[in-house]
C-alpha cells in the first residue's frame, strides 16, 4: 500500500479502537550461550563463536546457563512477575535457516515468570498506565543471515545468503503483554514508553546491554483494530524486530493507518508477520503468522526441568536494584529540576547521559543544557539515538570545565563539540588543532578594539554619546576579527575604557 493510499491517522482513530499487544526480546549480558560455553559477546569473524552444542552436531547435549535463569527470575521479580516453582524448556519447530537445530529452544505453557504488570508514566496521562505482563519466558536467539544481491540486503532478489551462527544460542529472555487496550489516540505514545520504561528497567537490573541498534533490544509491536466502541479484538499483525523507540512508535501509527486504510475499503486483514522499513516508516508483508499449534511444541527431552528454590527467589527479590523512576525522582530533586524538565530528559533518552556528565564534573544545569539542546540538535540532524553520538559524558564535562575555567566562551566551545564528534580526538586536542582557545591577552584585544572602533567611528560616537547598546556593533566585530575567540565580556570593558565611557 503506498502511502498516499493511508487514511489519516486520526480519520483512523476516529473510525477504529487499535489493540496492542508488545513482545520486547532481551537479550542477556552472559559471559557465554544459554546451553554451552560458547562466548556471547557482539561482533567477530562469522562462525567462530560455535561449538558442537550450538551448531547442534550430534550427541552434543546442551546444559543450562544458571546466570541466565538468574537474570530471568530478576526480570520477574521486577515486573512483578510469579515466579515458577517449576518450568520447562519446550522445542518450538519451524523452519529457521538461521538454527542449525532447525527448531529453538524455548518456553511454551510453562515459562519461568508469569502473571506481572509495569506502571509506566507516558505523557498526556495524570496517571501512570498499567502495562499487564502475560509472561516473561527465556529461550534462545537465532542466527543471522546476510542476503548477497538484490535490494536493500532482501532476500528477494538476493543471489545467494550467507549465514553467522556466532548469534544462535545466545541467551534471552521475552517479555510478552496482554492486549494493551482503550489507548485510543494514545497507543504509539504508550507502546514507546512502555518499550523506554522497560529498558530502564533492564539496565538498572544490568542483565543486558539493551542496545537495540545491535539487536540486544528488539520488539514485535502486535496490533489489531475493532470498530470504534465494539470491544474485543480485530485481525492481529506483528511486525517484527523494531530496533528503536522512535521506530515502534511509527510502527504502530503506521500500521493503524494501513489497517483502517483495508478495513474502511471492505478488505480483510491478513494474520501475518511484517517487517518495519526504517527510510519509509512503513511495514511490509512477512511470512503468515503461525498460531501455537504451528510450532508443534513438545518438552525439551535433553534439559531437565528448572525448580528455582524459594530461598534464591527471595534472596534475588532482596537484592534488587532502586527502580528507575524512582531514582529519577531523587536526581530531579537533587539536581532543581522541574517536572517538564525532567520529562524532556526522559522523551530525549538523555537522563543517563546527564547523570554520568554531572559524575565527570559539570553541574546539572550545564549537563542538562548540552544534552537536551545541541547535541539532541546534532543527534536529530544525523538520525541517531543520542547514545550513538561519539561524544562521552565526560568529553562534555571537560568542555563545561572549559568554558567555566574562561578557556571557552559559548561559541568555541559548539566548535569544540563538532570537533569531537567528528572524531578530531579529545576536547583539549581540539581546542589546539583549531586554535579555539579564548583570547585574554589584553594587548591582542585592545588592538582589536581599536581596530573595530577606528572602523566604525559614527558607532564610537553613538557609544560616547551614552548609547551602550551600540558596544554590541563592536563587540561583533571584534569577535569576527578574532574568530570567536575574544572573551566578549572584556572586550565590552576594554571598547568602554578606551572610549572614556562608564559602565
Amino acid at each position: 500500500m503506498k502511502l498516499a493510499d493511508l487514511m489519516d491517522y486520526d480519520e483512523a482513530i476516529g473510525k477504529f479502537d487499535p489493540a496492542l499487544g508488545l513482545e520486547v526480546h532481551v537479550e542477556l549480558s552472559t559471559q557465554t550461550k544459554m546451553f554451552c560455553p560458547c562466548p556471547t559477546e557482539f561482533g567477530g569473524e562469522p562462525n567462530t563463536h560455535v561449538c558442537p552444542v550450538c551448531l547442534a552436531l550430534p550427541g552434543a547435549l546442551p546444559v543450562v546457563n544458571r546466570t541466565a535463569v538468574e537474570s530471568a527470575i530478576k526480570i520477574g521479580l521486577a515486573l512483578n512477575c510469579e515466579i515458577a516453582q517449576w518450568c520447562r524448556f519446550a522445542r518450538k519447530n519451524y523452519f529457521y535457516p538461521d538454527m542449525p537445530k532447525n527448531f529453538q529452544t524455548s518456553q511454551y505453557d510453562e515459562p519461568i515468570a508469569f502473571d506481572g504488570w509495569l506502571d509506566v508514566e507516558v505523557e498526556g496521562y495524570d496517571e501512570p498506565v498499567r502495562i499487564e505482563i502475560e509472561r516473561a519466558h527465556m529461550e534462545e536467539d537465532t542466527g543471522k543471515s546476510l542476503h548477497v544481491g538484490g535490494s536493500a540486503g532482501r532476500i528477494h532478489g538476493a543471489e545467494y545468503s550467507l549465514l553467522d551462527y556466532n548469534r544462535a544460542g545466545v541467551p534471552l529472555v521475552e517479555i510478552v503483554t496482554r492486549p494493551i487496550m482503550g489507548t485510543r489516540e494514545n497507543a504509539p505514545a504508550v507502546a514507546r514508553a512502555y518499550v523506554a520504561a522497560l529498558r530502564d528497567l533492564l539496565r538498572a537490573l544490568d542483565v543486558s546491554d539493551v542496545r537495540m541498534d545491535q539487536g540486544s533490544l528488539r520488539c514485535d509491536v502486535n496490533l489489531s483494530l475493532a470498530p470504534a466502541g465494539a470491544g474485543g479484538l480485530g485481525t492481529r499483525t506483528e511486525t517484527k524486530n523494531v530496533n528503536s523507540l522512535r521506530s515502534v512508535d511509527r510502527a504502530v501509527r503506521h500500521e493503524i493507518s494501513r489497517q483502517a486504510s483495508i478495513l474502511v475499503g471492505g478488505g480483510r486483514i491478513k494474520q501475518e508477520t511484517r517487517h518495519f522499513e526504517e527510510a519509509s516508516g512503513t511495514t511490509r508483508p512477512g511470512r503468515s503468522k503461525e498460531t501455537a499449534e504451528d510450532y508443534r511444541y513438545f518438552p525439551e527431552p535433553d534439559l531437565v526441568p528448572i525448580a528455582p528454590a524459594r530461598e534464591w527467589v527471595e534472596q534475588l527479590r532482596v537484592g534488587l536494584p532502586e527502580m528507575p523512576w524512582l531514582r529519577r525522582a531523587t536526581q530531579q530533586k537533587a539536581w532543581g529540576f522541574t517536572d517538564l524538565e525532567m520529562r524532556d530528559l526522559v522523551a530525549a533518552d538523555a537522563v543517563e547521559l546527564v547523570e554520568q556528565t554531572v559524575a565527570a564534573g559539570a553541574t546539572p544545569s550545564e549537563a542538562k543544557s548540552w544534552w537536551s539542546a545541541y547535541l539532541g540538535a546534532k543527534a536529530n540532524e544525523a538520525g541517531v539515538a543520542l547514545t550513538e553520538l561519539s561524544i562521552t559524558p565526560k568529553q562534555v564535562a571537560a568542555i563545561c570545565a572549559m568554558v567555566t575555567g574562561g578557556q571557552l566562551n559559548a561559541k568555541l566551545a559548539r566548535q569544540v563539540v563538532d570537533g569531537v564528534l567528528a572524531g578530531e580526538g579529545e576536547p583539549d586536542q581540539v581546542v589546539a588543532a583549531r586554535g579555539l582557545a579564548v583570547v585574554s591577552d589584553d594587548s591582542a584585544l585592545q588592538a582589536a578594539v581599536d581596530a573595530a572602533l577606528a572602523a566604525q567611528p559614527a558607532v564610537a560616537d553613538r557609544i560616547r554619546g551614552g548609547n551602550l547598546q551600540a558596544v554590541g556593533a563592536i563587540i561583533g566585530a571584534v569577535m569576527k576579527a578574532t574568530r570567536g575567540s575574544a572573551d566578549a565580556a572584556r572586550v565590552r570593558e576594554l571598547v568602554l575604557a578606551t572610549l572614556g565611557v562608564q559602565g
